[in-house]
């Protein structure tokens, strides 16, 4: 009896840390895991360490004067972009005028280096030949800030930082009161700010005023209605601007006063909407009734 107790007292003590041993396992298991995850953020860290920088921010030497853009007057000439050294060339020699206080549209299948453009022009990705000239100047001899501060643009994908209303729609405080209500009637969202009682304090579009407006596919992803308002607002608020749309939608850029159309990083058709509507074999004819026919589908 005696030597039954004591097996089963081994068996037991067998038992207790057996279960420990799993609690154990489960813990060890983590702390991998968590390791492996930790050694994956260094490793991003010093991928991110070889990233060459960006220009600097000011240049004291080529300083744009204060009321630079006056116009508006955007010209690409030569323009030729790649994303790396040993990749492919994505713009190939871009050439045209966006004259200053017009409503230019960019269009062309997924691809044909529409993002690729504009992100040239905010220098997000330097040239690698040709040259952007804004009113003359060659913005690749400015700072950054002179450069990107002095242009306005309306992402796809809106970003709101952490704050109140009036901290998104005036992030450096030059605006009164009067002027960021003025702006959200005209965005149809003051009854919507109303409705809390902090009203521009409440938690939480820039309220600036530029002559150069870049709209990179900025309906994208709202409603035919919605994107009609926007337009009509757009339109109203931006008479003497040069405005920049890249379109998701063909309507979007139908009453624009120019429409570059780009295929494979080329410009392949420059011109009013209606010279190129007038031309049904035109590359702008055919994508109005690729749009019209999968309207219809859906």
């Amino acid at each position: 009896m005696g030597w039954l107790n004591g097996s089963q007292a081994w068996q037991g003590l067998a038992a207790t840390y057996g279960l420990n041993l799993n609690v154990l396992q489960a813990w060890v298991v983590w702390n991998l895991c968590n390791v492996e995850n930790k050694m994956i953020s260094v490793e991003r860290i010093l991928q991110f360490t070889k990233i060459p920088s960006e220009a600097p921010l000011l240049i004291e030497d080529y300083a744009p004067k204060l009321e630079w853009p006056v116009d508006g007057r955007v010209e690409l000439i030569g323009l030729h972009v790649q994303y790396g050294p040993s990749l492919p060339m994505v713009l190939k020699g871009i050439t045209c005028t966006f004259p200053g206080g017009k409503k230019i549209g960019v269009v062309g299948r997924t691809g044909s280096g529409k993002s690729t453009l504009i992100q040239a022009l905010f220098r997000v990705i330097e040239p690698s030949g040709g040259q952007i000239l804004i009113d003359g100047l060659d913005i690749s001899k400015i700072g950054l800030q002179d450069l990107r501060s002095r242009l306005g643009i309306i992402p796809q994908d809106p970003t709101l930082f952490q704050g109140t209303v009036r901290t998104n729609l005036d992030p450096l405080e030059h605006h009164s009161d009067q002027e960021i209500w003025e702006v959200l009637n005209k965005c149809r969202l003051a009854d919507t700010v109303k409705q809390d009682k902090r009203l521009l304090d409440a938690p939480g579009v820039l309220l600036k005023k530029r002559r150069i407006l870049v709209l990179d596919e900025a309906t994208a992803s709202i409603d035919t209605a919605t994107d009609n308002i926007i337009q009509g607002t757009i339109r109203e608020e931006t008479s003497r601007c040069t405005v920049i749309t890249v379109a998701h939608r063909i309507p979007t850029v139908i009453d624009n006063d120019l429409v570059l159309v780009l295929d494979d990083g080329k410009v392949v058709e420059y011109d009013s909407p209606v010279k190129l509507l007038e031309d049904n074999s035109s590359s702008f004819s055919k994508l109005v009734v690729e749009f019209l026919r999968r309207s219809v589908q859906e």
